[in-house]
């Protein structure tokens, strides 16, 4: 972490950081300088009427401002206006950037979405086998990319897409809206997105990405779609953003069975903070279920999670392999929740049958402290896997209100752990011995020794 660290100061011109000795992950806040050299999009004969397909003008841009990349980069800008495009892609030392007012606009012809290979770390498509759409917007391994804006737009028209999923229509699987692949140093910030396909923003084998004001949305009944998913990437800020999504606000994952265990690129050092999420199939923060490559050092804290089904989720099964540990979430207001925390492993599907079902996930030292809810139907449902139990979860100081339709404020099988000041009372399961105190407090500890190295 402190080569990293050492590495993010010394950012390019466009990304500068700072702070002070002590602050973690998302408190080395990056700083956008104008980058030296700037053009329109209408320069490139975009027209932003919401009919005219501009494609070609945003592909014809980043092929132009490419060629100041060494030269400090350069700024591609969006001014107001309904900017129609099919999928294109970034280039490094760029910042795109959206005026106020400014709308891009996701064709809904899918022959305007490019088909591209699966992730190696899936497999094949997760919804469909095969291919899967290219995201509206993509970077793949880029250095030094900025999406950012004066609260512009970007819409992904996802009712199509939500149809095509739920008649069992699509040809191949839903594309996201933006979607960085093994870049580093990525910035997205002060915009809003509306309407994904799949997810909305999805950092995948990337390091360094830093999510910040961003307002993150889609309707009720959009079939799984989800705001932000760290996917196998590491370096991760999330802070004040809003997230209503349809099934879960934020996912973190790695990777999808024997796929995911072969690539073996865990998702890491991610900080979450100053958050509003909503969900209202799924979960506020969920972990998995596709976490084969791991996920461990996760620090979230002072978030808001309301009217939704799910608070806090992790979601695993056999064959996953991988692990889950090291995972402090503290200073969560919640209200009208169904479930505030859960954990189950029995939760997900196969790409295929290679899997290996002895392949079997391992969930460790999770704390959840400092938790207040209102409105709460179920505190906890806690569902381990007889041959593999989920151990060390430590809750402390949580205080939880639950409502008159609750048949059971507690479930727990196949989970160890220890707590302390937690209403209503938890599991016997998780008032253990001093074995897990004591891990508690040595997690706490390491994770507050990574933000600051």
């Amino acid at each position: 972490m402190l080569v990293a660290l050492l590495l993010l100061l010394a950012l390019s011109n466009a990304v500068k950081t700072y702070g002070q000795e002590g602050e973690g992950q998302c408190d080395l806040k990056p700083t956008l300088d104008p980058r030296p050299h700037s053009v329109s999009i209408k320069e490139f004969g975009a027209v932003g009427d919401g009919k005219t397909l501009n494609t070609i003008a945003f592909q014809n841009a980043i092929f132009y401002l490419k060629s100041f990349a060494d030269k400090g980069g350069a700024q591609l800008y969006v001014p107001p206006g309904k900017w129609l495009t099919g999928s294109f892609n970034l280039t490094s030392h760029l910042t795109l950037f959206l005026e106020k007012g400014a709308v891009i606009i996701g064709s809904q012809d899918p022959s305007h979405w490019e088909v591209v290979e699966p992730l190696p770390s899936y497999g094949r498509g997760t919804e469909v086998p095969g291919g899967r759409y290219q995201s509206l917007i993509n970077g793949y391994m880029l250095h030094n990319v900025v999406i950012t804006g004066n609260n512009g737009t970007i819409d992904g028209m996802g009712p199509v897409w939500w149809e095509r999923f739920t008649s069992n229509s699509l040809n191949h699987s839903r594309p996201h809206l933006v979607e960085f692949i093994a870049s580093d140093y990525v910035v997205v910030s002060n915009l809003t997105f509306l309407n994904a396909p799949a997810y909305s923003i999805h950092p995948v084998y990337c390091s360094y990405v830093h999510i910040q004001n961003v307002s993150i949305s889609a309707p009720p009944e959009s079939p799984y779609t989800v705001g932000i998913v760290p996917d196998s990437s590491d370096g991760v800020c999330i802070e004040d953003c809003t997230i209503v999504m349809g099934y879960d606000a934020i996912g973190l994952k790695s990777g999808w069975d024997e796929y995911g265990i072969a690539y073996g690129r865990p998702t890491a050092n991610v900080h979450i903070r100053h958050a509003n999420l909503k969900a209202t199939s799924g979960a506020c923060l969920a972990f998995g279920s596709d976490m084969s490559g791991g996920i461990s050092n996760i620090l979230v804290d002072h978030v808001h999670l309301y009217n939704s089904h799910s608070g806090i989720e992790f979601r695993t099964t056999r064959g996953r392999g991988g692990y889950m540990k090291e995972i402090v979430i503290s200073d969560v207001e919640m209200e009208n929740i169904y479930v505030a925390f859960a954990a189950t492993g029995h939760c997900g599907s196969h790409p295929d049958d290679r899997f290996d079902p002895n392949a079997l996930p391992y969930l460790n030292q999770i704390t959840l402290q400092d938790v207040s809810g209102t409105n709460i139907t179920i505190a906890g449902n806690l569902t381990g896997i007889q041959e593999a139990p989920f151990t060390n979860i430590c809750l402390s100081n949580i205080t939880l209100s639950i409502n008159s339709a609750s048949p059971i404020s507690w479930e727990c099988s196949n989970v160890s752990g220890f707590s302390e000041s937690v209403l209503p009372e938890p599991c016997p399961d998780l008032k253990n011995s001093s074995n897990s105190s004591s891990s508690c407090f040595s997690l706490l500890g390491q994770i507050g020794k990574t933000a600051v190295l």
